[in-house]
């Protein structure tokens, strides 16, 4: 295997993978390279949560995709993170070569980066992943619905966001539930895995919307249901078959 030349600290991923550490942008991020990777480059960028139940991230590793995090602290998706964002992708695909349309992989507030970021950038993007992803933050961290939410990163949330106070920020029109037009017109393949038990962002008021307005804008999703579950994760039954659709998706 040879080590990918990136000014980082080396150390090793589940004791299996060389992982990079560095800071770009003033944030700390990481990129853990697979054994054997694929042509291209081809590599999968997480929102939040870098080593929660890394089922997905060790598969994709196993097959030969690079894992990309940055560390955003809660950011829940807001324009400062976007542009964060937008200086990693840069880096990596401007100065080291990867693959310029990533799979963006969004476990529980996740979701918000992930179709907040491709709605501003659908040309460079593959395929959308959420695990239990949050599809609007009046569901989490507002609470604002069913489930319970969590005051303390709802004010971040309102800060990070820079609305002057609560009834701006439920008057936004661009949650990802809301804003699926430019990904959907650009063609890109969404693919869930939600559990219809999840009281923290329950499905009902966050999945479920988002997959009816995709469909009513002759979009493509994928929801793989299971019930029972508690947030934020739910192991897929299926997870190779998961990743072979998601790779598919990618590649279409």
């Amino acid at each position: 295997m040879e080590i990918m030349n990136l000014p980082s600290t080396l150390s090793k991923f589940e004791n299996c993978y060389w992982m990079h550490e560095f800071e770009l942008d003033g944030c700390q991020c990481k990129v853990v390279e697979p054994i054997s990777p694929l042509p291209g480059k081809r590599w999968i960028l997480k929102a939040e949560y870098f080593s929660a139940f890394p089922v997905f991230e060790l598969e994709m590793l196993k097959r030969g995709y690079y894992f990309v995090f940055m560390q955003l602290e809660y950011e829940c998706g807001s324009p400062r993170s976007l542009a964060h964002w937008d200086k990693l992708y840069d880096f990596l695909t401007g100065e080291h070569g990867f693959d310029r349309r990533p799979i963006l992989f969004g476990l529980s507030v996740g979701g918000l980066y992930i179709y907040n970021w491709t709605a501003r950038h659908p040309e460079k993007v593959g395929c959308l992943y959420g695990d239990n992803p949050v599809c609007d933050f009046k569901s989490w961290p507002g609470g604002k619905g069913v489930g319970a939410g969590d005051p303390k990163h709802w004010k971040t949330m309102l800060k990070a966001y820079g609305f002057a106070d609560e009834a701006e920020a439920l008057a936004w029109k661009y949650n990802p539930a809301d804003n699926l037009k430019p990904i959907i017109d650009a063609g890109i393949p969404l693919i869930h895995a939600a559990a219809t038990d999840d009281t923290v962002v329950p499905i009902q008021e966050n999945t479920d919307i988002l997959e009816k307005n995709c469909l009513a804008l002759g979009g493509r999703i994928t929801v793989f249901r299971h019930p029972g579950g508690h947030h934020p994760h739910h192991a897929v039954a299926d997870l190779p078959g998961l990743c072979d659709l998601i790779e598919k998706s990618a590649l279409c």
